[in-house]
């Protein structure tokens, strides 16, 4: 008989696969707009702070009106800069606007799809997203991935790009680094492919050579230790190309 595999044990909910949230600072989000009010707030960049399992570093704001809140740091961001919040406030790094106050073509980030909802697109470290058009149904916005979305016009966001752009650039040296990032993320490393392993630990294992023997695409109603791969794929191989595209 086989041992439990790791999807398993990960379901179970184990200290080995949980992330050590007690150790973050904050969450990185814009506070309530009845906090805000509809004045031009002022605000100082109180400290700078390295939070674990993030790319980029935190941003401690204090307001003028005594309201404290984290916002991810961006390129150029330092310690004492003076940053505005609201809609009259200056078209520069660090300050928070509703996006449909921004002039097309600019780069924010930490982006809220509706109003109070703290951010939601290009929140990961040298990411951002562009102004492309504002319309009565919302702003238009251009990810990092290349695509766009419409987001509410009251939605908040900070000019600039996130800091931390170079984070990927530098490799890990040491298998121990790379382990302690996935471990402050909760994720398992290193980790063994299926077919690498025996036929009682996996079930695409065993075998002479690395391959499933089997069909890698699963039904929901796979028991625990069957239930890998493709699970209720509609569909499975390479996407074919349209008559469109071959002509």
């Amino acid at each position: 008989m086989g041992k439990r595999i790791r999807v398993q044990r990960r379901g179970r909910g184990t200290p080995t696969f949980r992330a050590l949230t007690h150790r973050r600072v904050a969450p990185a989000r814009y506070p309530p707009t009845q906090k805000l009010g509809e004045k031009t707030l002022k605000g100082w960049v109180k400290e700078l702070i390295h939070d674990p399992a993030r790319g980029a570093p935190l941003a401690l704001i204090h307001c003028e009106n005594g309201l404290t809140f984290y916002n991810i740091a961006c390129e150029g961001m330092y310690e004492g800069q003076e940053v505005f919040i609201g809609k009259d406030a200056p078209l520069e790094v660090g300050n928070i606007l509703p996006v449909s106050q921004i002039p097309e073509g600019t780069l924010i980030y930490n982006v809220e799809k509706i109003p109070d909802d703290g951010g939601k697109f290009a929140r990961a470290s040298g990411s951002y997203a562009m102004v492309i058009a504002h319309t009565p149904a919302g702003t238009t916005i251009k990810l990092t991935s290349g695509k766009t979305t419409i987001v509410d016009g009251k939605a908040l966001a900070t000019i600039g790009v996130v800091a931390a752009s170079g984070r990927t650039d530098k490799p890990f040296m040491k298998a121990g680094e790379k382990y302690y990032l996935m471990r402050a993320k909760g994720r398992k490393y290193p980790i063994t492919k299926g077919v690498a392993m025996i036929a009682a630990s996996h079930p695409f294992g065993g075998g002479r050579h690395k391959h499933p023997g089997k069909p890698t695409t699963v039904s929901k109603s796979a028991p625990p230790g069957r239930k890998v791969g493709l699970i209720a794929a509609k569909t499975s191989g390479r996407a074919k190309k349209s008559r469109a595209a071959k002509a």
